[in-house]
């Protein structure tokens, strides 16, 4: 993924709402599927990763975007932004 692809998807994530949440059991598999499942409805998810958690938004991001194929957008504090296009794309990405 570009830079420019990544700055694109960060500018339509910025106004999206946060959908997926890893709490205190830390990423289990019912988060992994809720995140496939967010995936392939939206292509463009964010998470938030609460304070019990036992492990970071970095961590969490990386995680569940190795488990689900998909790529990490952007992560800050305690939130992340990630992307996999679906089979049938909603979002195009620029050149």
């Amino acid at each position: 993924m570009t830079s420019k692809q990544r700055a694109y998807l960060r500018g339509l994530a910025n106004g999206a709402d946060t959908i997926l949440t890893v709490g205190k059991n830390g990423i289990n598999h019912n988060v992994s599927a809720e995140t496939d499942a967010a995936l392939e409805a939206h292509e463009l998810i964010k998470g938030r990763v609460l304070e019990n958690s036992p492990i970071s938004a970095r961590e969490a991001a990386e995680a569940l975007a190795e488990e689900n194929r998909a790529e990490v957008v952007q992560v800050i504090g305690t939130r992340f932004v990630l992307y996999r296009p679906s089979k049938k794309p909603v979002i195009t990405l620029p050149q």
